[in-house]
């Protein structure tokens, strides 16, 4: 499990902070965050002090699609948020990997939907009474909407039907800190799914859509070398013979599982395979000696080559020495990658990844 420094908010003479820095307390579902992410992109990017719990609500779904739909991450057993967007999609069949904008305009566009007013009411209901708790203590929403349209205590927000209105003592304030205060949502939330993804590698990233993935123009290079030198490399799940600059890199494991381009998980295939494979899962008792196989022939002709080659360090996760590494049989060779990818792909398959079936 990862361990992380504690994250301190900024300073206000104006107003206590620390009331803020409690919001994240005693947190047993992932609403909050997403909850107060929306408010602050509201009030920041779109300038609006009041807004209505619907633009929240669409704006927490948005921002909580992509670690849910694409990199598959457990919210929790009992996460009402998890659940409405696991049917919202099926509703509405937005795709999985949609941007921000897509998926708050199907959503609004799609208010008159009964069953999509259905699905997101039930934010309605505890969410933005029970966020105020650090300021007021919670007994029965209506008591909480009360207290709130005073500015209880310098409450965040004061409630009015189905709006809220930033208390103008906090405006100032969040406009201000705006990315800090992202990141310290983000923060707790990461430290609050990693309980529930104890084995998920680099969780931190998974939590909003990259904007524009590496480019793998150094492995490229790596494997044209490796072609080069060794001639042709025929595709371990088509066989159709590769050549240089006329083939993709498969992530053998899913990217949108391991969230790295390290050269021990990359692998030339027929261009065909990227759009077939996608982020399924290889069958291991099928592709994984081949894979390793090659793996270990490249390995050996750029070390002697190359030695200096700073992408072999990739190889490090595995092995300690690449000295020692070179010199393993093939069949330990093998053994070292069955002892990497094994755990990998059982997790995987227990948060939901699909196995690929070949039809190629």
């Amino acid at each position: 499990m990862l361990v992380f420094p504690r994250m301190l908010l900024p300073h206000d003479k104006s107003i206590d902070v620390k009331v803020l820095a409690q919001i994240y307390n005693n947190t047993t579902a992932t609403y909050k965050f997403y909850w107060f992410a929306s408010i602050l992109d509201i009030l920041v990017k779109e300038g609006k002090n009041r807004m209505s719990f619907w633009e929240i609500i669409v704006g927490m779904i948005a921002e909580a699609w992509y670690p849910i739909h694409y990199f598959l991450l457990s919210f929790g057993k009992s996460d009402s948020l998890y659940k409405q967007i696991l049917e919202l999609q099926q509703t509405l069949n937005i795709p999985i990997d949609a941007s921000k904008s897509h998926i708050k305009r199907s959503i609004t566009d799609n208010f008159e939907n009964r069953q999509v007013k259905e699905l997101l009411r039930v934010f309605t209901l505890n969410v933005p009474y029970r966020f105020l708790s650090p300021w007021i203590r919670y007994t029965n929403d209506p008591a909480v909407e009360s207290e709130s349209r005073r500015f209880a205590n310098n409450c965040l927000y004061a409630i009015n039907g189905e709006r809220i209105e930033i208390n103008p003592s906090w405006v100032g304030y969040l406009t201000e800190n705006y990315v800090i205060l992202k990141e310290f949502t983000f923060w707790n939330l990461t430290l609050f799914l990693q309980k529930r993804n104890p084995n998920v590698p680099d969780l931190s990233s998974k939590l909003v859509k990259p904007v524009q993935r590496d480019s793998l123009l150094k492995q490229h290079r790596f494997w044209d070398t490796f072609i080069d030198i060794n001639g042709s490399l025929k595709c371990i799940y088509t066989g159709t013979d590769l050549h240089i600059k006329m083939y993709d890199l498969d992530h053998f494991i899913p990217w949108s599982f391991v969230s790295h381009n390290l050269l021990w998980n990359l692998l030339p295939t027929d261009p065909r395979i990227n759009s077939s494979k996608s982020n399924d899962l290889p069958l291991l008792d099928v592709y994984l000696r081949p894979f390793a196989d090659i793996h270990k022939t490249a390995l050996e002709k750029i070390y002697y080559r190359d030695p200096n080659n700073k992408l072999l360090e990739d190889y490090l996760f595995l092995y300690g020495s690449l000295s020692e590494l070179v010199q393993l049989s093939q069949g330990d060779f093998y053994e070292v990658y069955k002892k990497t990818f094994s755990p990998l792909v059982q997790i995987a398959e227990n948060m939901g990844f699909k196995y690929w079936r070949n039809t190629l």
